[in-house]
């Protein structure tokens, strides 16, 4: 039985009052906390965080692995009247060092081990950092609060097609409204254990925990480091619901699932890259009791589409209508509608919609604009800058993207990032980062520099630095080394006569 759309938000923070106090909201090796263990964990850290000395609206940044500290966190900082800002546990302290930086973090709560690996000059001046053992969750809390919906709840970053990732401005609407919609339309239920391998710094692997405790359901928060992990936590807990990108899907395609084990998935749901017509075969065939849920979004509106279970086999490529809450149109470039079976942007409507890039008015000002004159909700719009095409019967097939973006493994990176990486060392004199199909990670990394030296050596050297200073999916997958790359007639680098020449 799905849970009633109320159109109402409320504050974040009150997620953990939606389930039984006795019934189970969270499984782990440590074991299990009930709904009211949970609100009281999140009551505890939100009192110490007040504690801390911080002021309304500050950003407390976390950087950790999948523990119980990181599943409470966001709802902490929300009853505390602060910011969150997850940090993505494989970023390395460069990035970690931006993001502080960015958001101007009066507080960073992390493990011993990753604190470690900082710098006194990556944490700003006015900023501590903490040890996550010191994040008390049990004791005297503070009672849920009556935030503002509209006011801000968290910032996550993400990798644009150009600079250094940017920070998305998230309401505690747009959180809660997220959260009763996935859970609506994926049909979760009290009964339900979500397998949570998503890292929850993603608005996708976030939600995984909000839509099922917006259900009264229960998570199981996993770091895997390969899918066998995966399959023996599925035993272990019983799990009935994973999420998951087309990278992982193809590892657990190549693992072995006892029958038994396969069955009891009850619920498959993918973003974060389109599924092939393969792929969605193959699950199907693995995992016969599941119902699979492919899915479209985008951190700016959360999620935009979903597909009916219903349609999979008969519509394999598409990414389905419209979730609730959300109105998703397609636009010619003039900004009037397109017609069926003609391509257009799409551009997502309605409250899911964020408040834009923190401290960004330039690039707010590109995604974040006025909706179509014929859009149902009015205000502010995400034009997405992704291109699809609507059948008459109104699902929606994607077609690709307009900007640079390397969609690799499920993660958005951007390649100027990468290049600027790779020029730091001082290896190169000039350097491409772009995207390549390749059949598990969707995208990998290709970069085409020109070397100062012995290309050879020069490659030695940047995979060896490259290896310390970026995580793993940042890592370029291959070099291809030029005496010089082409230039355009204004004199700049030739992107896209590199890229025809690289696919060619």
């Amino acid at each position: 039985m799905s849970i009633a759309l109320n159109p109402e938000p409320r504050p974040v923070d009150h997620l953990p009052l939606m389930g039984a106090p006795d019934a189970p909201a969270l499984h782990d090796r440590a074991g299990t906390w009930c709904f009211a263990e949970l609100e009281r964990a999140v009551g505890a850290a939100a009192a110490w965080l007040r504690a801390q000395g911080l002021n309304p609206g500050d950003r407390v940044a976390s950087w950790l692995a999948k523990t119980r500290a990181a599943c409470v966190l966001p709802l902490a900082a929300a009853r505390a009247g602060l910011v969150h800002v997850p940090v993505n546990p494989l970023l390395k302290r460069a990035q970690v060092a931006h993001i502080l930086s960015d958001s101007g973090a009066r507080l960073l709560i992390a493990g011993a081990a990753r604190l470690s690996t900082l710098e006194t000059s990556d944490v700003p001046g006015d900023a501590r950092t903490v040890d996550e053992a010191q994040l008390p969750l049990a004791g005297e809390g503070l009672a849920p609060s009556n935030a503002d919906a509209a006011s801000l709840a968290a910032i996550l970053y993400t990798s644009g097609s150009t600079g250094r990732p940017k920070g998305v401005m998230l309401s505690h609407a747009n959180l809660w409204l997220g959260a009763i919609s996935v859970a609506h339309y994926l049909d979760v239920t009290r009964a339900d254990r979500v397998l949570a391998v998503l890292p929850l710094s993603f608005d996708y692997g976030q939600n995984q925990l909000f839509s099922t405790w917006a259900a009264g359901a229960s998570v199981v928060p996993l770091d895997y480091l390969t899918a066998r992990d995966v399959v023996k936590a599925v035993e272990r807990f019983d799990a009935t619901s994973l999420a998951g990108v087309p990278p992982l899907w193809v590892q657990l395609l190549d693992s072995d699932w006892p029958v038994e084990v396969a069955a009891r998935l009850k619920r498959l749901t993918n973003s974060g890259g389109a599924l092939t017509p393969r792929m969605v075969r193959a699950l199907r065939e693995l995992f016969p009791a599941a119902r699979l849920f492919p899915m479209y979004g985008l951190t700016e509106a959360f999620r935009s589409t979903y597909l009916d279970p219903a349609l999979v086999d008969a519509h394999p490529d598409s990414i389905g209508r419209a979730i609730p809450f959300a109105e998703v149109m397609v636009a010619r470039p003039d900004g009037t509608r397109a017609a069926a079976g003609e391509a257009g942007e799409l551009v997502h409507a309605g409250p899911l919609v964020a408040q834009g890039y923190w401290q960004d008015a330039e690039r707010t000002a590109l995604r974040f604009r006025p909706a179509p004159a014929w859009a149902e909700h009015g205000g502010m719009a995400v034009w997405s800058g992704d291109t699809v095409v609507a059948d008459e019967a109104g699902l929606l097939r994607f077609v690709g993207r307009d900007d640079e973006m390397i969609k690799s493994a499920g993660n958005r990176i951007s390649p100027t990032e990468i290049e600027e990486a790779v020029l730091a060392g001082g290896e190169v004199g000039e350097a491409v980062a772009l995207g390549v199909p390749d059949p598990r990670l969707g995208q990998a990394i290709v970069v085409v520099a020109s070397a100062r030296g012995e290309p050879q050596a020069a490659e030695a050297s940047l995979r060896e630095r490259l290896k310390r200073e970026l995580p793993g999916f940042m890592q370029p997958h291959r070099y291809e080394w030029r005496s010089a790359l082409p230039r355009n007639a204004n004199g700049k680098l030739d992107r896209s006569g590199v890229k025809a020449e690289i696919l060619a």
